[in-house]
């Protein structure tokens, strides 16, 4: 045909016989030729596979739960944001040991299992109980433990150390036991000197009535040195006497508003005052001359407090806020958001580390003076509304104020309350509490009986009633020194009493 030649068709090679012996079986040589080939189109398309996955790893993304496989979440361990507190602003507050939001943890999980990153404060538990740092406990009790193996007596003192009040000291021995009978010029035994020892009650007894403002007197504060008594007065002014003898020395004129408050520089050379005008003045004790005006309230500023090294200045307002001012430029350098009612006191502690606030809203605030976070919240079970508060004088504990007619003294590591004191009359004015530890350890406070009131610190008992105001009793303070008492009183009084006990 004509279109046979038209297509040229590949013609198959024969082998000959030499060829087939040299090569061998002509069909195992294409078999191991096909092998070779399949091995090697496994590996490129193994080598494409890897590439492929390598490519899908880049771009994994974990599945969100409901698509695709199930995955099981793994536990995330979170600090805690902040409690809703007063107001609704959340603060970083360290939650209650024990309870079930604690870092995720159940109420039988130890501190020893929890995360480093908790608070390095000591946390409150529950109702005021709250447990210390592990290696405390285990040093308190290894120190018990040597205590009660080496006399008997010491152990009965263990609940008081626990509840962190001091106990009361061993009964003192009688001179005549220990020591020989002296012999008297008629050769009998003259009896021993008798031992120095506190008095149970105390024996105030009113010394001077101050009379010159024109107005109720809203604080009372002894300088530092002890010399000088200074008294703040809604008359927008401060006056100034002798604490020892009431003389008066000089009064500070410059507000424009009524007074709250008044504090001493540790120096006893400054005062700091807070007014109805909004502002904090510093003054110059000898001159009586305005040294800074500190501006940035927006309401009334109704508390004051120098630091003990009297770099800086603690105000609290109605606005709710509580500043830090710093004494040299006048500048505010942290602003507190602090409750959500007006700020009724401030107070340092004794390392000026921390600072303690409280509020019309109920709650005792403590705070870290450097970094302004809130160390602890404590709220009594019936939330009274808080009108003062201030560190004990070796800052282990705080005495605060309620207008429920008590004064409390709180374990602030453990929010846990140790005393209450009564039987005064508080339930309108911020009236002031201090402690007394001169010769007895007291707590005193005004009243709006007119009266100030004595408690013993430990037993919680009345040990006296000072009477002679004519009206609420707003301000007390107690000498650094020696025993005496300033207490002021409001608008149908206007005095400043000095009381002695001798």
């Amino acid at each position: 045909m004509e279109h046979d030649d038209d297509v040229t068709l590949p013609a198959k090679r024969v082998q000959s016989p030499a060829e087939a012996h040299i090569s061998g079986n002509g069909e195992e040589e294409e078999e191991e030729d096909t092998s070779k080939r399949r091995r090697t189109d496994n590996s490129e398309e193994e080598e494409e596979e890897e590439e492929e996955d390598s490519e899908s790893e880049n771009e994994f993304e974990p599945p969100r739960p409901g698509a695709g496989k199930s995955h099981t979440a793994l536990p995330q361990h979170r600090p805690p944001a902040g409690k809703t507190v007063g107001a609704g602003k959340r603060y970083n507050i360290p939650m209650a040991a024990g309870s079930s939001d604690d870092y995720g943890s159940s109420e039988e999980s130890s501190e020893d299992d929890a995360p480093d990153d908790r608070p390095a404060f000591p946390r409150g538990g529950g109702k005021g109980g709250g447990k210390m740092f592990s290696s405390k406990m285990l040093a308190r009790k290894a120190l018990q433990a040597s205590r009660q193996e080496s006399s008997d007596e010491e152990s009965d003192n263990d609940d008081d150390t626990e509840t962190g009040v001091p106990s009361a000291p061993p009964p003192l021995k009688r001179v005549e036991e220990e020591k020989r009978p002296v012999q008297g010029t008629n050769g009998q035994s003259a009896p021993p000197a008798a031992p120095a020892v506190v008095a149970d009650t105390p024996d105030y007894v009113l010394k001077y009535s101050l009379v010159g403002h024109r107005k109720g007197v809203s604080s009372v504060k002894f300088s530092p040195d002890g010399n000088w008594l200074a008294s703040s007065s809604a008359d927008k002014t401060v006056k100034l006497w002798n604490a020892y003898n009431g003389k008066y020395d000089k009064t500070l004129e410059g507000h424009t508003g009524g007074l709250s408050d008044v504090t001493w520089s540790s120096d006893s050379r400054y005062l700091a005052t807070a007014s109805d005008d909004k502002t904090v003045r510093i003054w110059d004790r000898d001159s009586g001359r305005t040294l800074k005006v500190l501006k940035g309230h927006t309401n009334y500023v109704f508390c004051v407090c120098y630091n003990p090294k009297s770099t800086m200045l603690a105000s609290g307002s109605f606005d709710e806020t509580v500043r830090i001012w710093d004494v040299h430029t006048g500048r505010c350098i942290r602003t507190l958001p602090a409750h959500s009612d007006p700020v009724s006191a401030v107070h340092f502690n004794r390392d000026g580390t921390m600072i303690v606030t409280c509020s019309y809203d109920g709650l005792i605030r403590i705070w870290d003076i450097n970094t302004g976070q809130c160390l602890k919240t404590i709220v009594d079970d019936k939330n009274p509304p808080v009108s003062f508060v201030k560190f004990s004088p070796n800052s282990k504990f705080i005495l605060s104020a309620t207008l429920d007619d008590t004064l409390r003294l709180w374990n602030y590591h453990t929010g846990k309350c140790l005393k209450s004191y009564k039987g005064h009359s508080n339930s309108t004015y911020c009236c002031f509490g201090t402690f007394s530890v001169t010769g007895g350890k007291w707590i005193v406070s005004g009243s709006e009986d007119h009266c100030v009131y004595l408690w013993n610190l430990q037993n919680t008992n009345i040990v006296q009633k000072l009477h002679g105001h004519t009206d609420v009793v707003l301000c007390v303070d107690c000498h650094p020194t020696k025993n005496i008492i300033a207490s002021g009183s409001l608008e149908k009084d206007k005095s400043v009493k000095i009381w002695k006990h001798e």
